[in-house]
């Protein structure tokens, strides 16, 4: 039983260390800046873009070579003297509005970010309707009366 459990406990680490290995920074040692600062923004930055290849991952967390490029063009705009905001202005320019793990809110986006509220809004409002009505017809309809029959049968059952 001792054995089964070490075998259960080597299977879950050993799962653990594949799962969480590709987790590892992408970004290559000759990307990274020389100024800590830079290098901090970049990083925020990158893991703000979606990488287009595998499109769940950042491109910070991404070994693609398209990842790679954007890592090198983000750090470019930076050193260059951009604002954050403009780093990922010219990105979206460039690649469209997909690149960024997390769209603007815009009147182009709205539709993505209020339609989850907006469906529970009206799921809200549906339950309670269907709930008042069901109220409104029970009262309606009053007590349950049994026929005589009815009445008889449950008797017996009571009974026995």
């Amino acid at each position: 039983m001792i054995r089964f459990r070490y075998l259960i406990m080597a299977l879950f680490m050993s799962a653990n260390v594949v799962l969480t290995s590709g987790m590892a920074m992408a970004f290559e040692p000759d990307e990274v800046l020389k100024d800590p600062g830079l290098e901090h923004r970049a990083r925020v930055l990158s893991a703000q873009l979606r990488c287009l290849v595998c499109q769940n991952q950042s491109i910070d967390d991404s070994s693609a070579s398209l990842a790679r490029d954007l890592r090198l063009l983000v750090r470019k705009r930076l050193v260059k003297g951009d604002t954050d905001k403009q780093v990922l202005d010219f990105i979206v320019a460039r690649y469209g509005e997909f690149v960024l793990l997390r769209p603007r809110i815009t009147p182009a986006t709205y539709l993505l970010w209020f339609s989850p509220a907006g469906l529970l809004l009206i799921g809200g409002i549906a339950v309670v309707i269907i709930l008042r009505r069901r109220s409104a017809q029970a009262k309606a309809s009053g007590p349950a009366v049994l026929s005589k029959d009815e009445e008889n049968k449950l008797e017996k059952l009571l009974s026995s």
